[in-house]
This record gives structure tokens, C-alpha cells and sequence, in this order.
């Protein structure tokens, strides 16, 4: 038992110069962009195996859409890696001020290299959120887009709906602008639109674009927390180096007294 005591003492210091609100906000924006990468990812090859199987089978009319598509799945790749890094750095950079507040009244002293850096992460995490701000609205888009086809279909197969002819409900998805009006066949109704949300690709596809805007949306969040824990990193560097400037001047104000004090015995003891 005495043991336990022990470890726990040893270790109650090491755990006061964690940062805790660096480390959920990390956690926070390695979990949003990991959603939002993988789901992206797998749901746009879902999608596009989507509109080569119903509304466009001549691949020439969806060539473009095909090239946007993988250019955004290397995107993907991008982000996730540079969110990868960026993470540890913010995260090593609240290590960094945790340590510096705490050892305030020490011979740790802040520079004025450090706190350019703290300012710079402070910027670009702005611009980043506003980004991510962004990127959240626009993989709102897709969930729009499956939601209007998953409740025609829901709409088609209610009792209540009393329809005489199913045919006549159609969803073109050339009107989005996702691919052009030529392309043939362009559209689905009826059974065709019920069997299309019946597969497996929809219900997949549709449900990882929901969880991926959910993703974006906590990476939005984390970076807001990670603007706040910076910003208050950045103010406190800011005290501790006027805190460390007042207390040079002041030790300096005391050894100059003291040495006028010793000056001055000295030259009493002359006289005397």
C-alpha cells in the first residue's frame, strides 16, 4: 500500500503539467477528421458506383465527375495526414506553455521566438476553422442530395400515399448539375428509384455522408477549442515574459542597493 502512495506522489506532478484542454481537443479533431476522411472516402466510390449503374451508363458523360471525384479522394489523403501532424504540434505546443506557466517563478524563461510561434498558430488555426467551416457546409450537400431520393422512395412506398401510378415520380439528378443533361439515362422512377434505394450502396453511401458531416462538424469544434486554449496560451506566454522582465529588474534594483549598502559600510569602517 505504501507503495501505491509512492507512485501516486511521484506521479501527481508529472500530471499537473499535462494539458488537458489541448489533449480533448486533440482527441476531438483526430476523431472528426478521421469520420470524415474515412466516410468520405468510402461513400463518394459508393456514389459514383451509384451513378454509373442508373444514371449514366456511358462513361464519357461522367468523365469529369469521375476525375473530381478521385481528386477528392486524394484530397482526403492530404488533409488526413496534415491534420495528422498539425494535431501533435498543437498538442506539443500546449505542453510547451503548460510548462512555462508552471515554472513561472523558475529559470524557465519564455523567448520572444516562442511567442511569435504561439501568435502564428493562433492565426493559422483561425484560418483553418474557417475552412473547416466550409468543408462542413459543403458535405452538408450530398446529405441533402441522398435525403430528398431516401424520402421520395419512403414517399412511394407509404400506404397513406394512395398513388395510381408510381411512375410518374422521378428523380433527376441532372438537375443538381452532378452530371450533364445529355447524359443518358439521366433519371429513375418508379420501381427503378425503389430498387436504387434498396441497394446497398445507397443505404451505405447515404449513411456515411451523415457521419462524415458529422465529422466536420466536430473538427470545427476542435478547432474552435483550439483557438481558445491558443489564444489563452498566447496571453499567458505574454504575462510570463513581462513577469520574468519585472522580476530581472527587480533582482537588479536589489543588488545595486546592496552593493550601495556594502560600498557604505565599507567606507564607515574606513573612517572609523
Amino acid at each position: 500500500m505504501q507503495e501505491v502512495w509512492i507512485s501516486i506522489g511521484i506521479l501527481c506532478p508529472c500530471l499537473g503539467g499535462v494539458p488537458y484542454a489541448s489533449l480533448v481537443a486533440t482527441i476531438l479533431c483526430f476523431s472528426g477528421v478521421a469520420l470524415f476522411c474515412g466516410c468520405g472516402h468510402v461513400a463518394l466510390t459508393g456514389t459514383l458506383t451509384i451513378l454509373e449503374n442508373h444514371f449514366s451508363k456511358v462513361t464519357s458523360d461522367h468523365a469529369m465527375l469521375t476525375d473530381v471525384i478521385q481528386l477528392m479522394q486524394y484530397v482526403i489523403y492530404g488533409i488526413a495526414s496534415f491534420f495528422f501532424l498539425y494535431g501533435i504540434i498543437l498538442l506539443a505546443e500546449g505542453f510547451y506553455t503548460t510548462s512555462a506557466v508552471k515554472e513561472l517563478h523558475s529559470e524557465f524563461k519564455t523567448t520572444i521566438c516562442g511567442r511569435c510561434i504561439s501568435g502564428m498558430f493562433v492565426f493559422l488555426t483561425y484560418i483553418l476553422g474557417i475552412a473547416w467551416l466550409g468543408v462542413f457546409g459543403f458535405s452538408a450537400v450530398p446529405v441533402f442530395l441522398f435525403y430528398n431520393m431516401w424520402s421520395t422512395c419512403t414517399a412511394m412506398r407509404s400506404p397513406v400515399a394512395n398513388l395510381t401510378n408510381v411512375d410518374t415520380i422521378c428523380v433527376d439528378i441532372r438537375q443538381y448539375g452532378i452530371i450533364p443533361w445529355n447524359a443518358a439515362p439521366g433519371k429513375a422512377c418508379g420501381s427503378t428509384l425503389g430498387d436504387i434505394c434498396n441497394t446497398s450502396e445507397f443505404y451505405l453511401s447515404y449513411h456515411l455522408y451523415i457521419i462524415a458531416c458529422a465529422g466536420a462538424g466536430a473538427t470545427v469544434i476542435a478547432l474552435i477549442h483550439f483557438l481558445m486554449i491558443l489564444s489563452a496560451n498566447w496571453a499567458y506566454l505574454k504575462d510570463a515574459s513581462r513577469m520574468h522582465a519585472y522580476q530581472d529588474i527587480k533582482l537588479k534594483e536589489e543588488q545595486e542597493l546592496h552593493d550601495i549598502t556594502s560600498r557604505s559600510k565599507e567606507c564607515l569602517n574606513s573612517y572609523t
